[in-house]
């Protein structure tokens, strides 16, 4: 029997083991897909050996960039965003094989194309993480300028507490892919002038549980298109099945 899986930490969120696990069940195909929850990346070493019949992995926070270095090849799309949340397993002989791909950027950028309106042209990207970096990749491949924030200094990005409703007119477009307003702190929301968001805002939350996020309701109070990350979630699936099978 194959096996695929998810490497992150934690791992008590995790959309990927229902959806594929369903996926065999439904589809007769002899295959179990299981969580590795590993508190430090070195353990994914002892994942590939300790699992002959593995085939492939997903991996989430906080992994998608340190997993880089211990791959023996990576896409060229995952390399130019810097972030890898696929890895396809091949065992020839005694060698194993790992290749990183990224199926973020595929599932984000056509979960939010149909929305973008012509007055979309630029977008501000909640967090600085792994995931970010899809999004400011499928951002731009769709012609959006981008703009990171944090809660910190740093380097071309700004701080949540220098966004003025001016801004938040020009960059119209935010998205948000930190975890607050996650499931339970669903009562938390990113720091923004959300009063002066109108119906030209897009607000699009990588959160899919709760369905709609404080980020979410706030801007739809005021008029904006808001949508949660569930299809993206999907789609990015989708495209790891594709990328397991068919490269």
């Amino acid at each position: 029997m194959d096996k695929y899986g998810l490497i992150g930490y934690p791992l008590g969120h995790s959309f990927s083991i229902s959806y594929f696990n369903e996926k065999f069940q439904n589809e007769n195909i002899d295959a179990v897909y299981e969580n590795f929850e590993i508190p430090h990346i070195d353990n994914l070493q002892e994942i590939i050996d300790t699992n002959p019949n593995l085939r492939g992995l997903n991996v989430t926070i906080p992994y998608k960039e340190k997993v880089l270095d211990f791959l023996d090849y990576v896409s060229p799309e995952a390399r130019a965003i810097g972030a890898v949340n696929v890895i396809k397993v091949d065992h020839k002989g005694s060698e194993t094989t790992l290749t990183g791909y990224n199926s973020d950027v595929i599932g984000f950028t056509r979960s939010i194309e149909a929305l973008l309106e012509r007055w979309h042209k630029k977008a501000l990207i909640l967090g600085t993480g792994g995931a970010s970096k899809a999004i400011n990749y499928g951002l731009k491949s769709l012609g959006l300028e981008t703009v990171f924030v944090s809660r910190y200094e740093r380097p071309d990005t700004i701080r949540y507490q220098d966004i003025t409703p001016e801004i938040i007119k020009e960059y119209n477009v935010i998205v948000n892919c930190t975890p607050v307003g996650l499931y339970p702190k669903t009562d938390k929301c990113p720091d923004l002038p959300y009063e002066a968001m109108d119906s030209h805002t897009l607000l699009y939350d990588l959160i899919y549980n709760p369905d709609e996020t404080l980020f979410m309701a706030k801007g739809r109070q005021r008029g904006a298109t808001v949508k949660n990350g569930l299809e993206m979630l999907l789609l990015q699936a989708f495209a790891s099945w594709d990328f397991w099978h068919n490269k």
